[in-house]
């Protein structure tokens, strides 16, 4: 393995965050301060193909890259974009059950959950408030 793709994966590892490519060429500067987005793009690609990293493609929008490869789950925010693993001890185990059913031979499979992070989810709670205060602040002026 080159320089560049053990210190990438390295540095991925690191991590918990799915980075997008401009994100881990911005960590990997630090060690290869000459490295181009473009060879990290091509690095990223590689360790994907090979099995050393998992890439998270979310349909429109920027790929993300998770250097933990046991299988997982992800859950991202439609908000903001942010991607977490779902906790190990939470399985999903179909692939007996489809083969079992439709006698499909599941080689592997994706599965992704979508919803609003807390943060996010307190944003927008307190924007609903926000403008149900507003509602009834009218209303209430206008003797309603």
């Amino acid at each position: 393995m080159t320089k560049q793709r053990r210190i990438i994966l390295r540095e991925l590892r690191k991590v918990n965050t799915h980075p997008s490519a401009d994100e881990v060429y911005d960590m990997v500067r630090q060690y290869l301060p000459r490295i181009s987005l473009g060879t990290v793009y091509r690095n990223l690609e590689v360790l994907s193909q090979i099995g050393e990293i998992q890439k998270i493609e979310v349909g429109g929008s920027i790929k993300r890259f998770d250097g933990n490869t046991k299988p997982h789950y992800h859950v991202r925010c439609m908000a903001c974009d942010r991607i977490e693993d779902v906790p190990e001890s939470i399985r999903f185990d179909f692939g007996d059950q489809i083969d079992n059913t439709m006698h499909y031979k599941i080689m592997e499979h994706r599965l992704e959950f979508i919803g609003l992070c807390p943060d996010c989810a307190t944003r927008q709670a307190d924007r609903m408030m926000a403008n149900i205060d507003r509602h009834m602040g009218k209303r209430l002026s206008a003797g309603i």
